[in-house]
């Protein structure tokens, strides 16, 4: 085993949603939106690496194309707000503050994993981080997000614990807006003004189901008029217009005005799974969402506007890499669970 390089994880930090600047985008903060993309596009990648080696199984679902949406809602997020999110889960977690090493272990279900190598690639979980799961199934994480958001009610009106609301962001995808769990859901949370965001990360494909062809109104944003509450459209793959939009959906969350529905138009860059061929959706349709990467027209963004040079930003990319290449080597060298405790962790300890 090769000896661990130096490395630097520290979760992403914005200005709050309190800023008196709310439209303005310092240097560190652009950095710093750039370096946590890129963690999970590297991340990712790696994680198809060794999936392809053997050293992941089940389904694993990558996120690439879509990390303008987890970095432009979840950073904004104070320590103790909550994270829903659904089977794509691991770039969610690591926005969220859980060290890659900890989601690496996870996937290749060792002990040093955040749930303790008990629940792989679908079931991220990490109580220090209030990062709910990871859920296999679509809409399983909508009525969590409902209920960590009216705890945080419950606990200022009742209790008089919280000095101010924690905000619950629940991520989804497009083909969950047609279930029961969505409606029901946006109705309870608008009727009781929980502090909720509800983001639909629209990659326009539900598995093999183009978008267009599975919903009567494909406008997913629309269908928070019936209830009440805003709906907004916004280009998923621009992180500063998904960070604009949840700045003030956080901020109206937060003192007390309710949920908002965000629909987050944006693309995944690889099949529904890495045992998905990824043969229904045409070459020309993959090509003109590809030229919008995300991560790449930040770097020119940046550089266009001369915030830093090429070598502040070469030497971002690198530190990443050695990250994401220690938490490889760290879940390579960490203990499979014990036979023994095959039952732990199944009921409350106390």
């Amino acid at each position: 085993m090769s000896k661990e390089k130096k490395e630097t994880f520290v979760p992403v930090t914005f200005l709050s949603e309190n800023s008196k600047d709310q439209d303005s985008v310092s240097k560190d903060t652009l950095l710093s939106l750039y370096e946590d993309m890129l963690v999970g596009r590297n991340f990712e990648d790696m994680c198809a690496q060794m999936y392809y080696r053997g050293k992941m199984f089940g389904f694993v679902h990558l996120y690439n194309g879509q990390e303008a949406v987890s970095t432009g809602v979840i950073n904004l997020l104070s320590n103790d707000d909550y994270v829903c999110s659904t089977y794509r889960d691991h770039v969610h977690a690591i926005s969220k503050g859980v060290h890659p090493k900890q989601v690496m272990s996870e996937l290749f279900g060792k002990e040093t994993g955040c749930s303790k190598g008990r629940g792989g690639s679908m079931h991220i979980f990490s109580r220090e981080h209030n990062f709910l799961g990871g859920f296999a199934f679509i809409g399983e994480g909508i009525p969590v997000a409902l209920g960590a958001a009216f705890q945080s009610v419950y606990r200022k009106q009742i209790f008089g614990q919280l000095d101010s609301l924690k905000v619950t962001v629940c991520l989804f995808g497009d083909g969950t807006t047609n279930n029961g769990q969505f409606f029901e859901c946006l109705n309870m949370a608008a009727l009781w003004k929980l502090p909720v965001i509800f983001v639909v990360e629209n990659n326009q494909w539900a598995i093999g189901m183009a978008h267009h062809r599975s919903t009567s109104s494909p406008e997913i944003h629309k269908k928070a008029e019936a209830f009440g509450l805003p709906g907004i459209e916004v280009d998923g793959m621009d992180v500063l217009a998904v960070r604009k939009v949840a700045l003030k959906a956080i901020s109206r969350a937060r003192s007390g005005e309710g949920p908002t529905l965000i629909e987050a138009l944006t693309y995944r860059f690889r099949g529904h799974s890495l045992a998905d061929p990824d043969e229904l959706r045409s070459r020309k349709e993959k090509e003109a969402w590809l030229v919008r990467d995300p991560i790449k027209n930040l770097k020119n963004y940046i550089l266009n506007k001369k915030v830093v040079n090429s070598d502040v930003l070469d030497a971002i990319e690198k530190r990443v890499k050695i990250l994401i290449q220690n938490s490889v080597e760290f879940a390579l060298s960490s203990p499979e669970p014990s036979v023994k405790d095959i039952k732990k962790y199944l009921f409350v300890e106390e």
